[in-house]
């Protein structure tokens, strides 16, 4: 039971600290130029809405920088034909790959060479804005104080396995992330983040090393509030839900790769891997078991086949007692996810499913932590994952390679 309390209390307390972010009429006043830098690699499918959407914002001057990252679709043209239209936007093709860098760390770090303004905001290929997003989120950086702030975004969902699993995003930081700690607090181990947005001041990007710091992650929602804070930055996050909307994946390959390539920075770390395990099986997955166990009770014989209770004891005297305790867990692990899928307008499906969905990722962190151990760590979108590189990067630490300049078409 106190497995499923704890981040239940959590996870009630957290709905009331992550907010979306408001414009106030004061911050309205302040606001700066913001440059959208946005890493596009094989998403053909949806740059156009994300760009789109983005060039219809208000109040805020802004300059749109895609950086092609060897696209063998059709991004390039897609990006080319609409910065003919606009010239706030602009299409950059990506150096060659270093050595020990992840793709979208490295092209965001070439992205922060490229911009003009003193707000960054990085953002996926694969996200849409409302019109007044990037306004909202610049005057939550101003009124949170922190150095990077990242927004959580509707995340829609088609196949069963996106249903199943995407949902959990919002319910795991919400149920076991302190946010009132890390707000108050500089340690590394509350830096959390959303890799599908961020927002940033140059300066500070520059001071705590940006993506730069963290080359070889494929993990930059966790790691990159991380290198702030280990800068001595504050962090910090909100709900982007009504302001921003993404589809990460759309197949359960995509899902299920997606979620393995950066499992072993997050829960799949080798030597956190065993407690969120118990965490999860303990608090969130018995409570379920258990009440299997009730309806499965053999009453006549008094033995119940999942506790498997000594015959002779008679089931009528610890019914009651025993159904309270296992309603009462059932209860505190059911209402955070069904309270999560209202609230961020997630499935009903996963909500309902919750053991499975929880046994379903547990499966992918297990496979991940396996592959990593064997050498064999997952990678994306045709790359190899960083650790199984080599050669020595070309580039200084700290350093990338010069961007070319546009790709002809």
């Amino acid at each position: 039971r106190g497995g499923a309390a704890v981040p239940a209390f959590l996870y009630f307390w957290n709905s009331f600290l992550f907010r979306e972010p408001h414009l106030s009429a004061t911050s309205e006043l302040k606001l700066r130029p913001v440059s959208v830098l946005i890493p596009a690699r094989n998403e053909e499918h949806g740059i156009a809405a994300c760009l789109e959407s983005v060039l219809a914002s208000d109040g805020v001057i802004l300059e749109v920088i895609v950086l092609d990252d060897h696209s063998t679709d059709g991004t390039a043209s897609i990006v080319h034909k609409l910065a003919q239209a606009d010239h706030r936007l602009r299409l950059e093709s990506a150096p060659e790959l270093p050595d020990r860098w992840c793709g979208k760390q490295h092209a965001c770090s070439v992205l922060s060479t490229l911009a003009r303004n003193e707000i960054l905001t990085f953002l996926d290929a694969d996200v849409r804005l409302t019109p007044d997003a990037l306004a909202r989120m610049q005057s939550f950086l101003v009124q949170s104080r922190a150095a990077l702030v990242s927004g959580f975004p509707h995340q829609e969902t088609g196949t069963l396995f996106e249903k199943l699993l995407i949902p959990l995003v919002n319910w795991l930081l919400l149920s076991f992330l302190p946010l009132a700690m890390m707000r108050r607090d500089r340690w590394t181990a509350w830096g959390a983040g959303c890799g599908q947005w961020f927002m940033t001041t140059r300066e500070a990007y520059l001071a705590s090393g940006g993506h730069a710091a963290i080359r070889s992650s494929m993990h930059d929602g966790i790691t990159l509030p991380r290198a702030y804070r280990r800068s001595g930055f504050l962090t910090d996050i909100c709900d982007a839900s009504m302001i921003a909307t993404c589809r990460m994946y759309r197949s359960a390959r995509g899902v299920w790769m997606g979620l393995a390539k950066n499992a072993t920075e997050g829960l799949a770390a080798p030597r956190q891997i065993l407690i969120w395990t118990l965490l999860l099986l303990v608090g969130q997955v018995l409570p379920f078991a258990l009440l299997a166990d009730v309806l499965l009770t053999d009453v006549i014989s008094g033995t119940s086949r999942l506790t498997d209770q000594e015959p002779g004891i008679a089931w009528s005297e610890v019914t009651p007692k025993y159904q309270l305790l296992v309603f009462l867990a059932l209860l505190l692990a059911w209402l955070p996810r069904v309270h999560s899928a209202w609230r961020y307008r997630q499935s009903w499906l996963g909500a309902v499913l919750h053991p499975l969905s929880l046994l379903l990722l547990l499966a992918i962190q297990w496979s991940a932590c396996c592959r990593a151990v064997i050498g064999r760590p997952v990678g994306w979108k045709g790359r190899h994952h960083p650790d199984l590189s080599s050669s020595v990067s070309s580039s200084p630490p700290g350093e990338v390679e010069p961007c070319r300049t546009t790709r002809p078409l």
